[in-house]
């Protein structure tokens, strides 16, 4: 684990906890920032003893995006992302690690998840939100499009076409039960309670197994994307042989099946 300025990693077993940490700004994304959360999410892409992530905010918000003042005042700018040298940290890449990664990402949503900020929410597999969270598309306030870092593609699979045009046309804020009732967030509780449900929802995924849960999370977008059912359940299915075959009941389950796994497996 490296020394980090702008985050807090605390391990807890198999768990991490992630608070972003720049209070002082509501955790705003700065060049910083965002080298470390590359750095760490880079570093998960082979490491399967961690098997969850808790993601969070210190202090009054989750993340209020890209700090303008910071960039403002910066020469350095944003780190640029894949170069001519290689990959490098970028924001984009970020979200791209994070849905890479094997484990399972929990965000805890309380105060403004605004812009980038809330593409990190939405690049988390679970969403916990605490009854302060507001969330929105920031890029259109700008003079940008709605459409960064992955917003065009995860808000419409979340929401639905018409809710996810109206957040990323008008940069309007979704509130914790709007958010709950879009399907946006799993669950609301006060926001002293996110750490306790959080900690229930964490046990309950650990008692996965440990391949089961990475190959749900690789699974389910890949299925979102397919149309035939009958891909989708040859997808399904080959993932279930791959966790038999891997699971320490292996051969018990796959008696019980008929003895055929293994034959299909091949």
């Amino acid at each position: 684990m490296r020394d980090y300025s702008t985050i807090e990693v605390v391990r807890d077993g198999a768990v991490d906890w992630l608070t972003l940490n720049r209070p002082e700004r509501l955790n705003a994304l700065d060049g910083t920032m965002v080298r470390e959360l590359w750095d760490y999410f880079d570093a998960l892409q082979s490491n399967y003893r961690q098997r969850v992530v808790v993601m969070r905010g210190a202090g009054k918000g989750f993340c209020a995006g890209l700090d303008l003042t910071w960039f403002q005042k910066s020469r350095e700018g944003l780190p640029p992302g894949d170069t001519d040298a290689g990959p490098g940290p970028s924001l984009d890449g970020i979200i791209l690690k994070m849905r890479a990664c094997p484990q399972a990402i929990v965000a805890l949503v309380h105060g403004a998840a605004c812009g980038g900020g809330f593409n990190l929410a939405l690049a988390s597999d679970i969403r916990l939100a605490g009854r302060s969270a507001r969330m929105n598309v920031a890029f259109v306030k700008l003079g940008l499009s709605g459409c960064e870092l992955g917003t065009s593609y995860f808000l419409p699979r979340m929401v639905g076409m018409s809710v996810a045009a109206e957040l990323m046309m008008t940069g309007r804020f979704i509130g914790a039960d709007r958010a709950l009732a879009a399907g946006l967030v799993s669950q609301v509780v006060e926001d002293d309670e996110l750490e306790a449900e959080a900690r229930a929802l964490v046990e309950d995924l650990l008692a996965a197994s440990p391949i089961g849960l990475r190959k749900t999370k690789r699974v389910l977008p890949r299925a979102a994307e397919i149309d035939d059912l009958a891909s989708v359940i040859a997808l399904e299915e080959r993932t279930q042989l791959q966790c038999i075959e891997a699971g320490p009941f292996g051969a018990s389950v796959a008696e019980a099946l008929g003895g055929g796994s293994k034959t299909r497996a091949e």
